[in-house]
Protein backbone atom coordinates (compact mmCIF):
# COMPACT_ATOMS: atom_id res chain seq x y z
CA UNK A 1 0.00 0.00 0.00
CA UNK A 2 1.49 3.43 -0.89
CA UNK A 3 2.25 5.61 2.08
CA UNK A 4 0.74 9.05 2.62
CA UNK A 5 4.22 10.49 1.97
CA UNK A 6 4.64 8.85 -1.45
CA UNK A 7 1.79 10.62 -3.23
CA UNK A 8 0.07 14.01 -2.94
CA UNK A 9 -2.15 14.53 0.11
CA UNK A 10 -5.91 14.90 -0.23
CA UNK A 11 -6.49 18.05 1.82
CA UNK A 12 -10.17 18.60 2.49
CA UNK A 13 -11.53 16.07 5.02
CA UNK A 14 -11.58 16.09 8.83
CA UNK A 15 -12.88 13.24 10.98
CA UNK A 16 -14.64 12.37 14.21
CA UNK A 17 -13.91 8.74 15.06
CA UNK A 18 -14.84 6.26 17.75
CA UNK A 19 -12.40 3.47 18.63
CA UNK A 20 -14.01 0.55 20.48
CA UNK A 21 -12.38 -2.23 22.51
CA UNK A 22 -12.38 -5.69 20.95
CA UNK A 23 -14.93 -6.80 23.54
CA UNK A 24 -17.50 -4.55 21.86
CA UNK A 25 -17.49 -6.65 18.69
CA UNK A 26 -19.41 -9.89 18.24
CA UNK A 27 -17.83 -12.92 16.62
CA UNK A 28 -16.57 -13.49 13.98
CA UNK A 29 -15.72 -9.79 13.66
CA UNK A 30 -13.89 -9.75 17.00
CA UNK A 31 -11.47 -12.42 15.80
CA UNK A 32 -11.01 -10.60 12.48
CA UNK A 33 -9.95 -7.39 14.24
CA UNK A 34 -7.74 -9.22 16.73
CA UNK A 35 -5.88 -10.86 13.83
CA UNK A 36 -5.78 -7.52 12.01
CA UNK A 37 -4.09 -5.85 14.98
CA UNK A 38 -1.57 -8.71 15.36
CA UNK A 39 -0.59 -8.36 11.69
CA UNK A 40 0.36 -4.74 12.35
CA UNK A 41 -1.69 -3.28 9.47
CA UNK A 42 -1.53 0.53 9.65
CA UNK A 43 -3.46 2.21 6.81
CA UNK A 44 -3.94 5.97 7.05
CA UNK A 45 -6.93 8.23 6.48
CA UNK A 46 -5.26 9.39 3.28
CA UNK A 47 -5.13 5.79 2.05
CA UNK A 48 -8.85 5.39 2.67
CA UNK A 49 -9.74 8.65 0.96
CA UNK A 50 -7.64 7.88 -2.11
CA UNK A 51 -9.37 4.53 -2.55
CA UNK A 52 -12.75 6.25 -2.52
CA UNK A 53 -11.63 8.88 -5.03
CA UNK A 54 -10.26 6.17 -7.32
CA UNK A 55 -13.75 4.63 -7.49
CA UNK A 56 -15.28 7.99 -8.40
CA UNK A 57 -12.68 8.50 -11.15
CA UNK A 58 -13.65 5.29 -12.95
CA UNK A 59 -15.15 5.56 -16.45
CA UNK A 60 -18.44 4.44 -14.90
CA UNK A 61 -18.28 6.07 -11.44
CA UNK A 62 -18.71 3.80 -8.44
CA UNK A 63 -20.64 5.91 -5.95
CA UNK A 64 -20.51 3.28 -3.20
CA UNK A 65 -17.97 0.42 -2.90
CA UNK A 66 -19.26 -2.95 -4.01
CA UNK A 67 -17.84 -4.66 -0.93
CA UNK A 68 -17.47 -3.46 2.64
CA UNK A 69 -13.96 -2.59 3.77
CA UNK A 70 -12.12 -5.03 6.01
CA UNK A 71 -9.74 -2.29 7.21
CA UNK A 72 -9.73 -0.22 10.38
CA UNK A 73 -7.75 2.33 12.36
CA UNK A 74 -6.32 1.00 15.60
CA UNK A 75 -5.05 2.55 18.83
CA UNK A 76 -4.42 1.80 22.49
CA UNK A 77 -5.92 3.47 25.56
CA UNK A 78 -4.65 2.46 28.99
CA UNK A 79 -3.20 -0.69 27.47
CA UNK A 80 -6.49 -1.73 25.83
CA UNK A 81 -6.50 -2.34 22.06
CA UNK A 82 -9.14 -0.22 20.31
CA UNK A 83 -10.50 -0.55 16.78
CA UNK A 84 -12.27 1.94 14.52
CA UNK A 85 -13.64 0.07 11.45
CA UNK A 86 -13.67 2.03 8.22
CA UNK A 87 -17.13 0.81 7.13
CA UNK A 88 -16.51 2.62 3.85
CA UNK A 89 -19.54 1.17 2.11
CA UNK A 90 -21.99 2.26 4.81
CA UNK A 91 -20.44 5.72 4.95
CA UNK A 92 -20.66 5.92 1.16
CA UNK A 93 -24.41 5.31 1.26
CA UNK A 94 -24.86 7.91 3.99
CA UNK A 95 -22.72 10.44 2.12
CA UNK A 96 -24.76 9.86 -1.03
CA UNK A 97 -27.92 10.79 0.86
CA UNK A 98 -26.27 14.05 1.93
CA UNK A 99 -25.18 14.83 -1.63
CA UNK A 100 -28.70 14.34 -2.96
CA UNK A 101 -30.04 16.73 -0.32
CA UNK A 102 -27.39 19.44 -0.75
CA UNK A 103 -26.19 19.57 -4.37
CA UNK A 104 -28.07 20.99 -7.40
CA UNK A 105 -29.38 18.22 -9.63
CA UNK A 106 -27.27 19.15 -12.74
CA UNK A 107 -24.07 19.03 -10.67
CA UNK A 108 -25.10 15.78 -9.04
CA UNK A 109 -26.01 14.18 -12.37
CA UNK A 110 -22.62 15.12 -13.82
CA UNK A 111 -20.72 13.59 -10.91
CA UNK A 112 -22.92 10.54 -10.31
CA UNK A 113 -25.43 9.67 -13.07
CA UNK A 114 -29.01 8.95 -11.93
CA UNK A 115 -28.65 5.24 -12.72
CA UNK A 116 -25.63 4.94 -10.43
CA UNK A 117 -27.46 6.71 -7.61
CA UNK A 118 -30.60 4.63 -8.09
CA UNK A 119 -28.71 1.34 -7.88
CA UNK A 120 -26.89 2.55 -4.76
CA UNK A 121 -30.17 3.55 -3.09
CA UNK A 122 -31.75 0.18 -3.89
CA UNK A 123 -28.73 -1.69 -2.54
CA UNK A 124 -28.75 0.40 0.63
CA UNK A 125 -32.44 -0.28 1.19
CA UNK A 126 -31.90 -4.02 0.98
CA UNK A 127 -28.82 -3.87 3.20
CA UNK A 128 -30.56 -1.71 5.82
CA UNK A 129 -33.37 -4.24 6.11
CA UNK A 130 -30.77 -6.85 7.10
CA UNK A 131 -28.79 -4.44 9.31
CA UNK A 132 -31.30 -2.06 10.93
CA UNK A 133 -29.02 -1.03 13.83
CA UNK A 134 -25.79 -0.47 11.91
CA UNK A 135 -23.96 2.83 12.44
CA UNK A 136 -20.64 4.25 11.24
CA UNK A 137 -17.62 4.60 13.51
CA UNK A 138 -16.40 7.62 11.52
CA UNK A 139 -17.94 10.98 10.66
CA UNK A 140 -16.43 13.29 8.07
CA UNK A 141 -16.29 17.06 7.75
CA UNK A 142 -15.60 18.66 4.35
CA UNK A 143 -13.38 21.75 4.43
CA UNK A 144 -14.16 22.27 8.09
CA UNK A 145 -14.16 20.82 11.56
CA UNK A 146 -17.79 21.20 12.70
CA UNK A 147 -17.81 23.41 15.80
CA UNK A 148 -19.97 20.99 17.79
CA UNK A 149 -17.16 18.42 17.65
CA UNK A 150 -14.94 20.67 19.77
CA UNK A 151 -17.35 20.36 22.70
CA UNK A 152 -16.18 16.75 23.14
CA UNK A 153 -12.49 17.50 23.67
CA UNK A 154 -10.22 19.74 25.75
CA UNK A 155 -7.24 21.89 24.86
CA UNK A 156 -4.86 19.79 26.96
CA UNK A 157 -5.68 16.79 24.72
CA UNK A 158 -4.45 18.61 21.63
CA UNK A 159 -1.75 16.71 19.72
CA UNK A 160 -0.08 18.79 17.00
CA UNK A 161 2.85 17.60 14.89
CA UNK A 162 3.58 20.17 12.15
CA UNK A 163 3.06 18.77 8.67
CA UNK A 164 1.74 15.48 10.07
CA UNK A 165 -1.33 15.78 12.30
CA UNK A 166 -3.53 17.85 14.52
CA UNK A 167 -5.87 15.76 16.62
CA UNK A 168 -7.53 15.35 19.99
CA UNK A 169 -8.13 12.03 21.72
CA UNK A 170 -10.31 11.58 24.78
CA UNK A 171 -11.98 8.70 26.65
CA UNK A 172 -15.64 8.20 25.78
CA UNK A 173 -16.73 8.95 29.35
CA UNK A 174 -15.09 12.39 29.15
CA UNK A 175 -16.61 13.14 25.75
CA UNK A 176 -20.10 12.26 26.98
CA UNK A 177 -19.66 14.30 30.15
CA UNK A 178 -18.53 17.38 28.24
CA UNK A 179 -21.33 16.99 25.72
CA UNK A 180 -24.00 16.74 28.44
CA UNK A 181 -22.67 19.80 30.26
CA UNK A 182 -22.34 21.81 27.07
CA UNK A 183 -25.83 20.88 25.97
CA UNK A 184 -27.33 22.03 29.28
CA UNK A 185 -25.54 25.36 28.92
CA UNK A 186 -26.66 25.92 25.33
CA UNK A 187 -30.27 25.01 26.07
CA UNK A 188 -30.41 27.61 28.84
CA UNK A 189 -29.08 30.34 26.53
CA UNK A 190 -30.69 32.11 23.60
CA UNK A 191 -29.43 32.05 20.03
CA UNK A 192 -27.56 28.74 20.11
CA UNK A 193 -30.30 26.43 18.87
CA UNK A 194 -28.43 25.03 15.84
CA UNK A 195 -25.34 24.21 17.92
CA UNK A 196 -27.52 22.53 20.55
CA UNK A 197 -29.38 20.51 17.92
CA UNK A 198 -26.08 19.37 16.46
CA UNK A 199 -24.90 18.25 19.89
CA UNK A 200 -28.08 16.24 20.45
CA UNK A 201 -27.44 14.37 17.20
CA UNK A 202 -23.77 13.72 18.07
CA UNK A 203 -24.78 12.58 21.56
CA UNK A 204 -27.25 10.07 20.17
CA UNK A 205 -24.48 8.67 17.98
CA UNK A 206 -22.00 8.37 20.86
CA UNK A 207 -24.52 6.48 22.98
CA UNK A 208 -24.30 3.60 20.52
CA UNK A 209 -20.73 2.75 21.51
CA UNK A 210 -18.97 0.87 24.30
CA UNK A 211 -18.31 3.06 27.39
CA UNK A 212 -14.59 2.21 27.31
CA UNK A 213 -14.21 3.57 23.78
CA UNK A 214 -12.05 6.49 22.74
CA UNK A 215 -13.17 9.52 20.73
CA UNK A 216 -10.79 11.13 18.26
CA UNK A 217 -11.19 14.50 16.56
CA UNK A 218 -8.74 14.57 13.66
CA UNK A 219 -8.07 17.56 11.40
CA UNK A 220 -7.11 14.99 8.76
CA UNK A 221 -6.16 16.48 5.40
CA UNK A 222 -6.72 20.04 6.62
CA UNK A 223 -3.22 19.82 8.10
CA UNK A 224 -1.95 19.83 4.49
CA UNK A 225 -4.27 22.62 3.35
CA UNK A 226 -3.98 25.29 6.05
CA UNK A 227 -0.88 27.41 6.74
CA UNK A 228 1.41 26.01 9.44
CA UNK A 229 1.27 29.19 11.49
CA UNK A 230 -2.53 29.09 11.50
CA UNK A 231 -2.56 25.47 12.64
CA UNK A 232 0.03 26.18 15.35
CA UNK A 233 -2.14 28.99 16.69
CA UNK A 234 -5.42 27.12 16.38
CA UNK A 235 -7.01 26.53 19.78
CA UNK A 236 -10.60 25.94 18.70
CA UNK A 237 -11.42 23.52 21.53
CA UNK A 238 -10.13 26.01 24.10
CA UNK A 239 -12.04 28.85 22.47
CA UNK A 240 -15.33 26.95 22.39
CA UNK A 241 -14.85 25.95 26.04
CA UNK A 242 -14.28 29.62 26.89
CA UNK A 243 -17.51 30.57 25.13
CA UNK A 244 -19.46 27.95 27.08
CA UNK A 245 -17.88 29.11 30.32
CA UNK A 246 -18.95 32.67 29.54
CA UNK A 247 -22.52 31.49 28.94
CA UNK A 248 -22.56 29.65 32.28
CA UNK A 249 -21.34 32.82 33.97
CA UNK A 250 -24.15 34.84 32.39
CA UNK A 251 -21.81 36.77 30.09
CA UNK A 252 -23.81 36.54 26.89
CA UNK A 253 -21.84 39.29 25.14
CA UNK A 254 -18.52 37.64 25.95
CA UNK A 255 -19.80 34.28 24.77
CA UNK A 256 -21.03 35.74 21.49
CA UNK A 257 -17.68 37.44 20.87
CA UNK A 258 -15.82 34.15 21.36
CA UNK A 259 -18.27 32.04 19.39
CA UNK A 260 -18.60 34.61 16.60
CA UNK A 261 -14.84 34.78 16.16
CA UNK A 262 -14.57 31.00 16.10
CA UNK A 263 -17.38 30.68 13.55
CA UNK A 264 -15.81 33.34 11.32
CA UNK A 265 -12.42 31.61 11.32
CA UNK A 266 -13.92 28.31 10.24
CA UNK A 267 -16.17 30.00 7.69
CA UNK A 268 -13.08 31.18 5.81
CA UNK A 269 -11.89 27.56 5.68
CA UNK A 270 -15.26 26.27 4.43
CA UNK A 271 -15.24 28.84 1.63
CA UNK A 272 -12.35 26.92 0.06
CA UNK A 273 -14.95 24.36 -0.98
CA UNK A 274 -16.05 26.81 -3.68
CA UNK A 275 -12.57 27.87 -4.82
CA UNK A 276 -11.25 26.79 -8.23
Amino acid sequence: MPSARAVPAVPYASYLRVYEPLAAFAEPERTHWADYVRRGVRPTAQDELRRSLADLAAVVPVGVPVHESADAFTAKLDGVVLVCPWRTRLRGWLALQELVAEFPRPVLDAALPPGVRRRAEEEYGRWRERNPEARPWIRTGVWQVPLRWFVLVADEERDYLPGERLRYRTPMVQARRRLARGLRTLREAEGYGPLAEGLVEVGSWLEEFHPRSMVELDYGGLVHALPADRLAADRSARDLAAGLAALRAGDGAGAQEVYGGLADRWRTVRERLFAN
